[in-house]
């Protein structure tokens, strides 16, 4: 059984993962025309490249990415690769996440995006796991995508009710043009929505345990001294046996 759970965790690791986040980040900055039906990509655009910079930061404190110990010293060369490889694919995805769900130009790409950055910045003082991350990423771009491909999708759409296309002509006419933004086919919004849930599928994969046994131990600190390589394990327990009264040293060594 644990040949098989090390191999289910390199499968998901070093293929499944990669694969799905280079998907994410095709379809995230895929668009479809309203007028021809064509595919039109959008680059993502510097606030993404910041925003997926916060939120990478986010997944190490959550200790969905462990540098420590997916790149290390300790691992052999083409674990480490690979592990490389997967965080690159990690990052780019996440910034096509963001593209997305903003808006294309105007006042309401900037204004979705101080949303982002001031959310983001905000969460790097909070104290959470990895279950409370997952589930905050899970409101915050749901809430955006909402936002982008259903309400907005349906204000500036042509053909629309009449109460759609007074509302965005009186929005136009307040803003003077500000809140412009293009308009794209319906299809537009399934792609985007397959791209979110696909990143967030990712993500969930990301706690995965691999052939490690720190997930079978609950406390922190035991987690963090097993992720030590092995000269700095035993540094750590010179140290502790070395706060122990003499006693007990003895009867330590005794036992061994």
């Amino acid at each position: 059984m644990k040949d098989n759970f090390s191999r289910n965790g390199a499968l998901v690791r070093f293929i499944i993962l990669p694969l799905c986040f280079l998907t994410v980040a095709l379809l995230g900055g895929l668009r479809v025309s309203s007028e021809n039906h064509t595919f039109i990509f959008i680059a993502p655009p510097l606030i993404t490249l910041i925003l997926a910079v916060l939120l990478m930061l986010l997944l190490v404190r959550g200790r969905l990415v462990e540098f420590s110990r997916w790149i290390s010293n300790a691992n052999p060369p083409w674990i480490n690769i690979s592990h490389i490889w997967m965080l690159l694919t990690l990052f780019f995805a996440t910034a096509q996440a963001f593209n997305s769900v903003l808006p294309e130009r105007g006042l309401l790409h900037w204004m979705f995006s101080a949303f982002f950055l001031w959310t983001l910045w905000n969460n790097q003082f909070s104290r959470f796991d990895a279950g409370r991350l997952l589930r905050s990423l899970v409101v915050l771009f749901g809430t955006a995508f909402i936002l982008k491909h259903l309400l907005l999708a349906s204000l500036y759409s042509s053909d629309g009710g009449w109460l759609n296309q007074l509302a965005g002509a009186l929005l136009k006419g307040v803003s003077l043009g500000t809140l412009d933004a293009p308009v794209f086919a319906p299809a537009t919004g399934y792609i985007s929505f397959f791209a979110l849930a696909l990143y967030v599928t990712g993500l969930l994969l990301l706690t995965f345990a691999p052939e490690h046994e720190t997930k079978a131990v609950g406390h922190p600190v035991v987690q963090d001294y097993l992720e030590l390589e092995p000269a700095e394990r035993l540094a750590v327990r010179e140290v502790i046996l070395a706060d122990q009264p003499e006693p007990a040293r003895l009867e330590g060594s005794t036992r061994s």
